[in-house]
């Protein structure tokens, strides 16, 4: 399976020959849903917090005697029924965590990137990095390379400059490519990565 690498102005400069044992998977559909479900559901917190009755400060003196007052049985203060009082069933802290197994994990991965190559929706370039950031600069890259929607940017490693220079685009994301993830493939319809960070993914899972 080979696909065109270009260079920053938009010209092809070379073909790749890509791992089939990463970009042609069979996509599974069940699989990713539940990766990215379990990723969701990993990402929050579940500090959210709420006082019962017997939590909530005050006397539990009866607010006066049950009978001949003409008004309802009333309890303490600390009734749910009453502004200030307990809460029934509330929230309490607890982890919204998803265990997977590690092979549906990466499985999931290998579906989305497959899918990017079969649709057609990556780009490949020689290397991407600038010498100051600039969001021109980003947006002529994208232009050149044909790229009006959505798009997640791997590179190897870190770029500051390109990550700067991208930040004030809607709509783009800068990802060493150690960091690829499921939702995030699933968030952005372009793939645009740089010949070294396809390479990087190859390794860490084609394995």
């Amino acid at each position: 399976m080979k696909v065109p690498v270009y260079k920053l102005n938009g010209e092809v400069a070379d073909q790749m020959e890509l791992s089939p044992a990463v970009f042609d998977i069979p996509f599974n559909g069940a699989i990713v849903h539940q990766a990215m479900v379990g990723q969701l559901a990993n990402k929050r917190q579940g500090t959210v917090s709420t006082k019962t009755r017997g939590e909530v400060k005050g006397s539990t003196k009866k607010l006066y005697r049950q009978k001949h007052t003409g008004r309802a049985r009333r309890g303490d203060a600390k009734s749910p029924l009453l502004k200030g009082g307990g809460v029934v069933f509330g929230p309490k802290p607890r982890s919204y965590r998803q265990s997977m197994p590690r092979k549906m994990r990466r499985l999931a991965l290998k579906c989305l990137l497959s899918d990017k190559v079969r649709e057609g929706n990556i780009r490949l370039l020689q290397e991407l990095d600038f010498e100051e950031p600039r969001t021109k600069a980003i947006i002529d890259v994208l232009s050149s390379l044909g790229i009006d929607s959505s798009t997640l940017i791997l590179t190897v490693q870190s770029t500051p400059n390109v990550v700067k220079s991208a930040a004030n685009l809607r709509g783009v994301k800068v990802l060493p490519s150690d960091l690829v993830n499921v939702l995030d493939l699933l968030s952005y319809e372009m793939l645009v990565a740089t010949v070294p960070a396809i390479r990087n993914i190859e390794q860490i899972w084609g394995k």
